[in-house]
């Protein structure tokens, strides 16, 4: 497979994708526990996506994700505490607190954030991708949305721009089948979102987005393809929603024989199988048993840090250098 992951980096993604998980998990509790404040949008049984692809990127790269994004924000390298502390509104977040588990940012890892608008992370990264021609940076950007966020109007203009100029930005269509209640039969009149490259200019790929060394390839290729200057590509990643559209979601409506196929396809049993013969039984129960730990460590830390200070006229400025 042309730009097969390493090893190494299919043994860091495995870890990666085992901390998000623990993250979800541990998420899902707390609001049943009436811990977390307001509902949460997990993406058990999505890792894949988040991590295979923001694993291909450099460390001078841009990304944006969506109200689902905790698999992005792991696998581009943010620490769990500062994830976990900025989803329940600590200080110590990456926000200062402000933005709550669906806006975590950290521009000094190119992790411009997510979005809690459906779509909005789209144009943001198409007009990065504008700026890093114009100025003739030898970076790229790359967007992560949804099946839904793929019917809105500025995707369609974004991406019509991006094919037009040649701009260097990766367009990852997380296909999961299912925006908010609705399935991808009720929201497009095609069931292979991948055909509209064409009409942009741009060429498509589809991948099998719990295949996190399919995801790493395919992104690996768009990447370097952009960073050549030919331009965007559209991979989508075909995967599922096993969880409900948030923690607060009462379900019913998703086949209860195609949510279990989906989670006989889970994408860390796929990870750990593809590892076994190469890293064996202990080192991988060694890795994952370490992951699950430093994620209680970071919640046990986060939990603990202190909550912002306030002022009458300053309530909107977490930065503690002021305004610059």
């Amino acid at each position: 497979m042309r730009n097969e992951p390493s090893l190494d980096t299919r043994a860091e993604m495995h870890r990666l994708m085992v901390t998000t998980r623990a993250i979800e998990i541990r998420l899902g509790e707390m609001f049943r526990d009436g811990q977390t404040r307001g509902p949460i949008h997990r993406c058990d049984g999505q890792e894949a996506v988040g991590v295979g692809a923001t694993q291909a990127l450099g460390d001078e790269d841009y990304v944006t994700t969506t109200h689902r994004g905790h698999h992005v924000y792991v696998g581009r390298g943010l620490e769990p505490r500062r994830i976990i502390a900025e989803i329940f509104g600590r200080a110590t977040g990456y926000c200062g607190g402000r933005g709550g588990h669906m806006l975590v940012g950290d521009a000094s890892r190119g992790m411009l954030g997510g979005n809690a608008i459906v779509g909005a992370g789209i144009p943001a990264a198409t007009g990065m991708a504008l700026s890093i021609k114009v100025r003739g940076d030898n970076r790229v950007a790359m967007t992560v949305f949804g099946d839904g966020a793929a019917q809105t109007g500025i995707c369609h203009e974004a991406m019509n721009m991006a094919g037009l100029w040649k701009l260097p930005v990766v367009f990852l269509l997380e296909n999961n089948r299912y925006g908010l209640t609705v399935p991808q039969s009720g929201q497009s009149a095609t069931d292979h979102l991948v055909d509209r490259a064409t009409g942009y200019g741009m060429p498509g790929t589809v991948v099998d987005g719990n295949d996190v060394g399919a995801v790493y390839a395919a992104a690996a290729e768009a990447i370097d393809r952009a960073r050549k200057g030919e331009g965007p590509t559209l991979i989508e990643a075909r995967t599922y929603r096993v969880e409900g559209f948030s923690t607060s979601d009462m379900g019913g409506y998703q086949d209860p024989d195609e949510v279990a196929r989906w989670r006989a396809r889970d994408p860390i049993a796929l990870s750990a199988e593809g590892l076994r013969d190469a890293l064996g039984d202990n080192l991988l129960a060694r890795i994952e048993a370490d992951a699950r730990a430093a994620v209680d460590e970071a919640f046990k830390q986060a939990l603990a840090d202190p909550l912002p200070e306030f002022t009458l006229h300053a309530a909107s400025a977490p930065y503690a250098g002021g305004p610059r």
